[in-house]
């Protein structure tokens, strides 16, 4: 496997060290630097080929927040994820830097194992984003003559294999596809699988998230349980309506951010998906049952 190229922006000479102490057993390719100017100047440079950002807030010259949106807001760079590490972790704080961008908003001080995890997270979300966005591309002409499809799925494999055709159907895939493969994977861990909130976030720290969802589906309990997602193109709109066979949950707290969930490593997907997947999204009585909508153009 290739390098990755990071990208680390610290104005105190200890924080670079101990950054690049944390992830030298990881295979990246680090290049560090306490000036933001300077680094912005190497990241905007033609052929930087950057997979990962972190990220001080609070520097001399130009702020964190400055930098990430400068990095929001060039085209090149959209699927760099930001990982945000810093001492201001006051709620409005921890709002402003994630609806600006960031991927996540790691507080100093931090221990070593959760920024290793946050950057594979972060590295490994963008590897897989990328696929979708190939797999849509070469799907989409032949979609746009579908008016309406309903399709089953209950596994992450069978997710990684829908997400690209529904993808397709919409004006922009690469937008829709991340906000779908959130609200598909919601229906199979948290609905099918019964795996909460609280048992999500330790399994995402220890790296066993997908080895419980795959235990979980030979359980007798969850054996046979599937979600579905039917998709209609009408009324100027394409629409994604979600079920699955769980209880449900208390899905209002979950559409906007909530900054006291801001340093655990899920509970976001949802509040992006409706910031910036979709044109609407709408649960339904116990949160089993969820309706994304992307207005086509020329009805938005």
């Amino acid at each position: 496997m290739s390098e990755n190229h990071v990208l680390v922006v610290d104005d105190e000479a200890i924080n670079l060290m101990l950054i690049e102490d944390f992830l030298e057993q990881e295979n990246l390719r680090l290049e560090m630097f306490s000036d933001p100017l300077i680094a912005w100047q190497r990241m905007a440079e033609a052929g930087s080929d950057f997979s990962l950002v972190v990220l001080d807030r609070m520097m001399p010259g130009m702020d964190g927040m400055e930098f990430l949106r400068r990095i929001k807001g060039d085209g090149r760079f959209a699927d760099v994820p930001v990982i945000m590490q810093t001492a201001a972790s006051a709620p409005e704080q921890v709002r402003e830097g994630l609806e600006a961008g960031a991927y996540y908003y790691l507080t100093k001080p931090y221990a070593p194992e959760a920024l290793i995890s946050i950057v594979r997270a972060a590295l490994e979300d963008r590897r897989a984003r990328a696929s979708l966005r190939s797999r849509a591309a070469r799907l989409e002409e032949a979609q746009k003559l579908m008016l309406g499809a309903e399709y089953g799925f209950s596994t992450l494999e069978e997710i990684s294999c829908l997400v690209p055709v529904l993808a397709a159907l919409c004006p922009e895939p690469d937008r829709v596809a991340p906000g779908l493969s959130d609200l598909m994977v919601n229906a199979v861990e948290h609905g099918n699988l019964g795996i909460s909130y609280r048992e999500k976030s330790l399994l995402k720290w220890d790296g066993d998230w997908e080895a419980e969802i795959r235990r979980r589906l030979v359980l007798p309990q969850f054996v046979g349980r599937r979600a579905s997602v039917r998709v209609s193109r009408e009324a100027g709109a394409i629409s994604f309506r979600i079920t699955d066979q769980g209880d449900g949950f208390d899905w209002q707290k979950f559409l906007e951010f909530d900054p006291e969930r801001a340093f655990d490593p899920n509970g976001r997907g949802i509040a992006m998906a409706r910031l910036t997947s979709f044109s609407r999204l709408e649960y339904e009585g116990r949160g089993n049952i969820v309706t994304a909508s992307i207005a086509l153009p020329g009805n938005a």
